[in-house]
């Protein structure tokens, strides 16, 4: 069964300040509730907050106006965080998001708490990630977390503005992909070898033409010469019958 809560300030995707939403009991008693974001919306609650609006909405003003302060000296903030990783660039260990409230405070010298700290995503490997820093329900500014495996890797990281486990890895698949000397050689060889057997298959395969060509002659020749001596025969037998007479 959904809970009643009066919203004490705006919260994303719920409502703004003031506003009477049902949320599950879990999300209103381990969240709202503690963290002061929220009333349970009883009639005692409602008649509190109507009385306390003016009150609260020039705290939550000054609040926010706080956090836009504090976000202005977070831009462009690209914290370092330096972590074991593989040769691919695969983290060994994870990335928390204390560990980026930490980094964030030292880059830019501002308090951030890990709570306001926006995890979208899990951080696997190294390379530069934006991050949301929800300084105020209103005010949210993204920062750069910049995994590496040194503090040099984290440097040429920031001024390239890639990661360089990335860059290596297309350097390397370039340099896979590209033959070398010795392969573009034996590469040359090979075709030169091939077209020679080419020339030297033709070659044969034109003298056992001329062959054939001369051995049918030869055979030509041989058939017209006994055809010659058959048609003979006969006028030599007549020749013979002729003398005995």
């Amino acid at each position: 069964m959904a809970t009643q809560v009066i919203l004490l300030e705006r919260v994303e995707s719920l409502g703004q300040m003031g506003d009477v939403v049902a949320v599950r009991p879990g999300y209103a008693r381990n969240y709202l509730l503690p963290q002061k974001k929220a009333l349970r919306a009883s009639k005692e609650n409602i008649a509190y907050f109507e009385a306390q609006k003016k009150v609260l909405a020039a705290e939550n003003d000054k609040r926010r106006v706080a956090a836009e302060k504090t976000a202005k000296k977070l831009e462009g903030v690209k914290a370092p965080l330096i972590r074991q990783a593989s040769e691919a660039g695969q983290l060994f260990g994870s990335v928390t998001s204390r560990d980026i409230a930490e980094q964030v405070s030292n880059a830019s010298g501002e308090k951030v708490e890990r709570s306001m700290v926006q995890m979208n995503q899990n951080f696997k490997s190294v390379g530069l990630f934006n991050v949301d820093i929800v300084l105020h329900p209103e005010v949210k500014i993204s920062v750069v977390i910049n995994i590496a495996r040194s503090v040099e890797e984290a440097e040429i990281q920031a001024k390239t503005g890639k990661a360089l486990i990335a860059e290596d890895s297309r350097k390397k698949q370039a340099a896979a992909e590209e033959p070398s000397e010795e392969e573009a050689l034996a590469a040359v060889l090979e075709e030169d070898a091939l077209e020679a057997t080419r020339e030297r298959e033709a070659a044969e395969s034109a003298e056992e033409s001329e062959d054939a060509a001369e051995l049918a002659a030869k055979s030509k020749a041989r058939a017209e010469r006994k055809k010659a001596r058959k048609a003979d025969e006969p006028e030599a037998g007549e020749a013979e019958e002729n003398t005995e007479e």
